[in-house]
């Protein structure tokens, strides 16, 4: 722990957060105290007073090589001495344009050009609207779009609008505009998605399908089979429909694969990204596509141009840090640190197999994530959140609970001793749950 000048520090520090910073995802009465986190490494974090704090969720799935990782701190002080920004209307940059070299080399075959944006939701938005303009520049009426039951795109409007109407969005549902929502095609429900999703194709005015592959992050780390995934993207294709993956949660790494898309024969038209690219050290987003998708905008009619933009798009210190993320990324050593974090998870799911306090494991790469059972629905509000997320932070861990749902999502170069601390708080808490009251 830290001194009581530290303490003291941490303590006007919080007086001074609760005092002027409306915090994101987090109610204003009834919350546990914010974290003061005075520096990072690895997969530590550690507080003003000097607690230690191992970021199992890598602070909301984007840190990929730790925290302060210095190649990264690196590339982005050397960026900052030669260019900071510059509109990218009429301007380009070397950061921008190796990023996008380095991106279309992992990125599935199919994919062409790279557009980039500042987060996840703006990524989404991009390739919505990148979809719907593509149909509208060839004069051709298409305006419905399908989405997946339980998805989350993002908090924007047309985000919000591709995302389950529930807790993130109730007030905002009189604003959005209509989506066909599918079943999640898992288990009994496969063949009814399918069909639902044959049903609404036939009307031919379906201009999108959107889905983040494999596995759902908000709505609980749900997870659904690549072959059926293949399926719908087929029967897409045979309808001209657009397939955009939303793989701003899945992407660089997490599910195992590079992309969550690798697992897939058919290959989606737009891919969305952002969380890992930078490493997290960074705001970006990137909305890759196909030519095809690119040579709609072709025409010398002003009127079929693409106008979107961001004041910050393709800022050169997130390209810089993209890039050296990216070099981290493909070396051998991170190839094998998702390895070792998957079957160190496979490990642990087997071990919690069968257990009676749980409803649900799921794993997936370096995801894993386990459902306890409660007499509440499972959904983000569960009020369990309530009580397992100090759980861990009195533990030295930080995991924050989906409700009644506990997932671990860690940076790359987490320790087996550091993933070993955050399984055994786990089985703690399992351990409290079934003691008798």
């Amino acid at each position: 722990m830290g001194t009581g000048i530290e303490k003291q520090l941490a303590t006007g520090l919080k007086d001074k957060d609760r005092e002027f910073i409306w915090h994101p995802f987090t109610p204003l009465v009834g919350s546990t105290e914010n974290l003061v986190i005075s520096q990072a490494e690895g997969a530590r974090l550690i507080t003003e007073d000097g607690q230690v704090i191992i970021d199992a969720i890598a602070s909301w799935w984007v840190n990929l090589h730790g925290h302060s990782h210095p190649a990264i701190a690196q590339a982005i002080a050397q960026q900052a001495q030669q260019l900071e920004h510059v509109m990218f209307a009429g301007c380009t940059h070397e950061p921008a344009i190796t990023l996008a070299e380095n991106l279309l080399s992992i990125l599935p075959g199919n994919q062409s050009k790279i557009f980039y944006s500042d987060n996840g939701s703006t990524a989404v938005e991009v390739g919505l609207k990148m979809a719907l303009q593509y149909w509208h520049n060839q004069n051709i009426s298409k305006s419905r779009v399908i989405a997946l039951e339980g998805a989350y795109h993002g908090d924007t409007f047309g985000a919000m609008s591709l995302g389950e109407r529930g807790a993130f969005t109730t007030p905002f549902w009189p604003y959005l505009f209509d989506v066909e929502f599918i079943p999640l095609p898992t288990g009994d429900a496969v063949d009814e998605s399918i069909q639902h999703f044959k049903d609404i194709l036939k009307s031919g005015q379906v201009a999108a399908f959107i889905f983040e592959p494999l596995i759902q992050g908000a709505s609980g780390m749900r997870e659904y089979a690549p072959e059926v995934l293949d399926t719908l993207i087929e029967l897409a294709r045979e309808h001209h429909v657009l397939c955009i993956a939303d793989e701003v949660m899945t992407g660089f790494g997490r599910t195992g694969k590079m992309f969550a898309s690798d697992y897939l024969n058919h290959k989606p038209d737009i891919i969305c990204l952002s969380k890992g690219l930078t490493g997290g050290a960074m705001a970006l987003g990137a909305t890759s596509c196909t030519a095809a998708i690119q040579q709609a905008y072709l025409h010398q009619d002003i009127l079929k141009t693409f106008f979107h933009g961001h004041s910050f798009t393709a800022n050169p210190l997130a390209c810089a840090a993209a890039n050296a993320s990216f070099s981290l990324l493909v070396s051998e050593e991170c190839q094998q640190h998702i390895k070792r974090i998957s079957a160190l998870h496979k490990e642990f799911k087997q071990r919690l197999s069968g257990h009676q306090g749980l409803q649900r494991i799921t794993h997936l790469g370096t995801i894993l994530a386990i459902e306890i059972k409660s007499d509440e629905k499972s959904s983000y509000v569960n009020e369990a959140r309530h009580r397992l997320y100090p759980f861990f932070l009195s533990r030295g861990v930080l995991l924050r609970p989906l409700g009644n749902i506990v997932y671990i999502l860690p940076p790359y170069v987490i320790t087996d001793d550091e993933l070993s601390q955050v399984y055994r708080t786990l089985e703690e808490l399992l351990e409290v749950i079934n003691e008798p009251t």
